[in-house]
């Protein structure tokens, strides 16, 4: 069987809320499916625990941990997460400076917590990120330092590197720095929660201050970040997550202060680029521009889908125009997933590279807001404090600089198949008892085909399930941007797959197209 298509991950990385819950409710398929994702660690040969050396070396730390000297701890910082997580990265105060801002971003101060050289630094470059699967995580530090001694929780003193960001009235950069110092976060904040507070305008004195002013800033930021041509798929994502003691698959579409949130790590990623680019050492997060023969490529779908991209409008600004709910703009959206590829991490020394751009983003970028969860952010976050110190980067942080972008291209590749190995897994758990059912579907796309390039192969074209949250192949040559109905021909959790095939005298389907009759595997 091919693999089933994979929803395009967002440009800006933020977490999601649930609008919508499809369980699997039979108690048989709960025991087979909570099987199957068992087997997922075995199957990746995922990491199970922390050696006993790992173990010590961070309670012996931990121990003798000490707080920065730089007290800032008069800053009422929130955290703004998913309201299960336990590894909070980031925290934020915002205040206004004159005409313009000030951002505080205190980011978690994983480095004074492994020792260079050290069993945990060997470890967590063995692991490179923290790995999810539906109702477990494999971390990247052990939980009493991720989900513990460096996470930053509210009413607890904690160490931190701290950007100070300056901002124009335009929501533009003046300047930028960061130190270590001690921070003190007064809320823990989920994201609809954040919301409703600055809908409703009520939230605490200490902190209403700061909600107000992000979205103030993020929609300014958002505003820049059209003006110079950034672009982000937003494409809801397929998410899995583990509900009431049963497991539930879901489309998530972002809250606005979730795009705005994402812009504040966005600038902070940015001004972390700008001062290794003019420190001319460090490691950046990088992305060529599509080429010539893929941007034809999909403007001449984008003309099919009768929604044409003039030349006249940048690529971000016209996916901008795209609304999930039309079915022709969401295949667009998919078929725009292929124009961002060849993300990497580019490390230099000594020497600017040529290519120092994310084309996603259109700007110089690199990773240092998520420490605990990934791990270049680590030496990134050590080598700008340096810098803004006016002293070398740690000669630790700028040996590994080679060997990181093997090290991460290696983990998101890790992460990507065990993500969707879970998705995939649950997508047949969900639909196992409904083979024979019939499905409203759009098309993204097709067609593709089983077995590569036999000629005896069928067709198979991408779709999409309204309900439950799937994406699937479908037998037959589908026209993509068309609403089908497709019926389920078999579902097994053990093998992760699904089979559709178009019903008969579905709408968009013909002989004529491929797609009558229909084909069977033998």
């Amino acid at each position: 069987m091919p693999r089933r298509p994979c929803s395009p991950a967002r440009i800006v990385y933020a977490e999601t809320v649930p609008y919508s819950h499809i369980g699997v409710k039979s108690s048989a398929a709960q025991r087979s499916l909570a099987q199957a994702l068992d087997a997922l660690g075995v199957e990746f040969k995922l990491p199970d625990g922390f050696a006993p050396e790992v173990l010590a070396e961070v309670d012996s730390v931990i121990a003798g941990h000490k707080l920065p000297a730089p007290d800032l701890t008069a800053l009422p910082f929130i955290t703004i997460d998913p309201p299960t997580s336990q590894d909070l990265d980031q925290a934020m105060h915002l205040e206004r400076s004159g005409d313009g801002y000030v951002v505080h971003y205190a980011i978690a101060d994983v480095p004074s917590f492994v020792p260079a050289g050290g069993p945990l630094d060997a470890e967590t470059r063995r692991r490179g990120q923290t790995i999810y699967t539906p109702g477990q995580r494999i971390p990247l530090h052990p939980t009493p330092l991720s989900e513990g001694a460096a996470s930053l929780f509210a009413d607890d003193p904690r160490s931190a590197y701290v950007w100070e960001i300056h901002l124009a009235a335009d929501g533009s950069q003046t300047s930028c720095s960061v130190r270590r110092a001690t921070v003190r976060s007064v809320a823990k904040l989920g994201y609809a929660q954040a919301q409703e507070m600055h809908d409703a305008g009520n939230a605490p004195a200490a902190f209403a201050g700061t909600l107000a002013l992000l979205a103030e800033i993020g929609t300014k930021r958002i505003a820049l970040e059209r003006a110079r041509g950034g672009a982000s798929l937003n494409v809801p994502a397929q998410e899995v997550e583990y509900v009431d003691g049963r497991y539930v698959l879901e489309f998530r579409p972002n809250l606005p202060i979730e795009d705005w949130n994402a812009q504040i790590s966005l600038l902070t990623g940015m001004a972390a680029a700008q001062v290794m680019i003019e420190g001319k050492v460090g490691i950046l997060r990088t992305m060529p521009v599509p080429d010539a023969e893929s941007i034809a490529a999909f403007r001449l779908q984008t003309v099919a889908m009768g929604k044409p991209w003039g030349t006249e409008m940048a690529y971000g600004e016209y996916l901008r125009t795209l609304d999930t709910a039309d079915p022709k703009h969401l295949a667009l959206m998919h078929a725009a997933a292929t124009l961002f590829r060849g993300a990497g991490y580019t490390p230099f020394n000594g020497t600017v590279p040529e290519q120092v751009i994310q084309a996603a983003v259109a700007a110089p970028y690199a990773h240092t807001t998520a420490p605990l969860r990934r791990l270049v952010d680590r030496f990134v976050l050590a080598i700008c404090a340096a810098l803004c110190a006016g002293e070398p980067a740690p000669a630790w942080a700028v040996e590994a600089l080679d060997e990181l972008p093997e090290i991460m291209a290696a983990s998101n590749q890790l992460a990507s198949k065990v993500d969707r190995a879970a998705i995939d897994t649950v997508e047949a758990a969900l639909l196992r008892h409904q083979v024979g059912g019939e499905f409203d579907a759009v098309v993204l796309a097709g067609p593709k085909k089983n077995g590569h390039n036999s000629k005896s192969a069928t067709a198979r074209s991408s779709i999409q399930i309204a309900v439950p949250a799937v994406t699937a192949y479908c037998d037959g040559d589908l026209q993509p941007g068309t609403v089908v109905k497709v019926t389920l021909a078999a579902a097994d959790i053990a093998t992760r797959t699904l089979r559709f095939v178009p019903s008969a005298q579905a709408p968009g389907t013909s002989p004529e197209n491929g797609t009558a009759p229909v084909q069977t595997d033998n």
